[in-house]
């Protein structure tokens, strides 16, 4: 996170004496960007916006899964909700969530007071919400088993191995 960031940054100018742009993410006070926390995940959805469009279709009453639930995932299901979307899944390095009645601005609200702030784990929001399912070391195509129109893998690089999507592709997505 952010807190992190500037911790790394710190160090690289106190090590390197000079200021140069080495690090995304930094606070504003370091030659960051005010719009930091949520380009990502709208610019995510913002394609995704585009290429429903070349599709002839919206985003509205779309069931997106979202794997991650940091800055990119948190900002892609806010947007996702305001085009209304419904979002079903997130996850961490521990396992993925899945809420079959879709999380909503509360429940978007809550995930990221636990993971920004708690610092917490996926498996902790459970704790609040019982009805979600919570899958051990699994990510969010591996153990959704409803109707899916999209996944939007927010999580980190590389995530989607090449197993996983050939059974995408199988499914249609």
């Amino acid at each position: 996170g952010g807190r992190e960031i500037g911790y790394l940054f710190g160090q690289y100018k106190r090590l390197r004496n000079e200021f140069t742009g080495v690090l995304t993410g930094k606070n504003i006070k370091w030659g960051g960007s005010l719009i930091r926390p949520e380009a990502t995940g709208y610019g995510a959805v913002y394609f995704l916006e585009e290429m429903c469009k070349d599709n002839n279709t919206v985003i509205r009453g779309k069931n997106v899964l979202l794997s991650g639930s940091g800055n990119v995932a948190q900002y892609a299901c806010e947007k996702l909700l305001q085009l209304g979307a419904k979002v079903l899944t997130f996850s961490d390095s521990n396992g993925t969530i899945v809420d079959k009645d879709g999380f909503n601005e509360e429940k978007l609200a809550h995930l990221m007071h636990l993971k920004n702030e708690k610092r917490g784990r996926i498996a902790e929001f459970k704790e609040k919400y019982p009805s979600v399912v919570y899958h051990e070391n699994k990510k969010p195509w591996e153990c959704f088993d409803g109707q899916v129109d999209c996944i939007m893998p927010c999580a980190t690089q590389n995530e989607v191995t090449g197993d996983d999507a050939t059974r995408l592709v199988g499914l249609g997505l």
